[in-house]
C-alpha cells in the first residue's frame, strides 16, 4: 500500500470474528492480516482472550477481533471466554460468524445463530474450509444461511489456501465506517510483546501436550529485560493446577520443557527481532482458574458466581 495520505477519505472499524471452537477464526485472522497475530493449534478453544489483528485494505484500517470459540461453558474460565466473545461482538461495527463448512449448521452452531439477532449488529456469515467441501453442499448451506434472514451476506473462504480472502478484505474495507485510523500504518496487532511471547509459549505447550493438560495451564511473562548487548532476557511462568501436571510439563530429565523452550525462543526472537534468552519456570497454583489476576492477564473479565 502507498503511503497514507491524510487528505484522503479513510475508513476504520472493528470486525468481531465469532464462532464455535475450531471453526478456523485464528487461521482466518492471520490470513487477513497477512502474518501470525493469533496462535493456532489443532485443539479446540486455543484462543482465550480476544486477540486484535490490524489489517489494511485500500484506504481502510480494519481491526479484527479474534474471539474465543463459543461453547457451552462448564468452568469459570469457559464462562469468561464465552462472555468475552459476545462482549466484543456487541462492540463491533461488523460481526462475522465463522462457520466450519464441513460441520455446517450443527448443534454447536445453532445456539450462536439464535443469539445473534440480540446483539443488533450488522452480521455476515463466513463459510471457512471450503477446500474440504463439494460445491453443491456449499451452495445448499449458503441458501440455508440466507433463508435465516440473520446475515447480510455469506462469504466462502479457505483461510488455509487463501481462496476468497481477498473478497472478504474488500467487503470489510468498503463496509466499515468513515473514520481516521486508530493505529499506525505499520502496526499489525495491539498486543504487547510480553503478551505475544506468553501466547507463543502457550501455543508450543498446546502442540506438545495431550488430553486435558493444555487447558489446565496458563503462561505469564514475568520479566522482559533488555540487556546491554541488545539481547532480551525473558522469564515466563507456566502455572499448572497439580504436581503431576508439573512433572509432565517438565518431562523426563527436563526434556519436554527444554523442547518447548527452544521452539518458543526461536519464534519469540523472530517476532521481537532480537536474540532472546528464554527461561521457563513451572509452578503449581491450585485453582489458578479461580484467580481474578490470571483472568486480567488473559484480557478477560472475572465472572462472578
Amino acid at each position: 500500500m502507498s503511503e497514507h495520505n491524510e487528505n484522503r477519505t479513510t475508513r476504520c472499524g472493528f470486525v468481531a470474528l465469532i464462532g464455535a471452537p475450531n471453526s478456523g477464526k485464528s487461521t482466518l485472522t492471520n490470513a487477513l492480516v497477512g502474518t501470525k497475530v493469533s496462535i493456532v493449534t489443532h485443539k479446540a478453544q486455543t484462543t482465550r482472550g480476544p486477540v486484535r489483528g490490524i489489517m489494511l485494505q485500500d484506504d481502510a484500517q480494519i481491526i479484527l477481533v479474534d474471539t474465543p470459540g463459543i461453547f457451552q461453558p462448564k468452568r469459570r474460565l469457559d464462562r469468561a471466554m464465552a462472555q468475552a466473545a459476545w462482549d466484543r461482538a456487541g462492540d463491533a461495527d461488523i460481526v462475522a460468524l465463522v462457520i466450519d463448512a464441513k460441520r455446517g449448521l450443527d448443534d454447536k452452531l445453532a445456539p450462536i445463530v439464535e443469539h445473534l439477532p440480540e446483539i443488533k449488529r450488522p452480521t455476515i456469515a463466513i463459510l471457512n474450509k471450503i477446500d474440504l467441501v463439494k460445491k453443491p453442499d456449499l451452495l445448499r448451506l449458503t441458501s440455508d444461511l440466507l433463508a435465516l434472514k440473520t446475515f447480510a451476506d455469506v462469504f466462502m473462504v479457505s483461510a488455509l489456501t487463501g481462496d476468497g480472502v481477498e473478497d472478504l478484505k474488500t467487503y470489510f474495507a468498503k463496509t466499515v465506517p468513515e473514520s481516521p485510523w486508530l493505529f499506525p500504518e505499520d502496526q499489525l496487532s495491539d498486543a504487547s510483546l510480553r503478551q505475544t511471547a506468553a501466547e507463543i509459549t502457550r501455543e508450543k505447550l498446546f502442540l506438545r501436550l495431550h488430553e486435558e493438560l493444555p487447558y489446565a495451564l496458563t503462561v505469564e511473562t514475568a520479566q522482559w529485560k533488555e540487556l546491554k548487548d541488545g539481547n532480551v532476557r525473558i522469564e515466563q511462568t507456566i502455572y499448572v493446577e497439580r504436581e503431576n501436571q508439573r512433572r509432565i510439563v517438565l518431562g523426563a530429565k527436563g526434556a519436554m520443557i527444554k523442547e518447548i523452550g527452544q521452539a518458543a525462543r526461536t519464534e519469540i526472537a523472530e517476532v521481537a527481532g532480537v536474540p532472546v534468552h528464554l527461561f521457563l519456570f513451572v509452578k503449581v497454583r491450585e485453582r489458578w482458574g479461580e484467580d481474578p489476576e490470571r483472568f486480567r492477564e488473559m484480557g478477560l473479565d472475572y465472572p462472578k458466581g
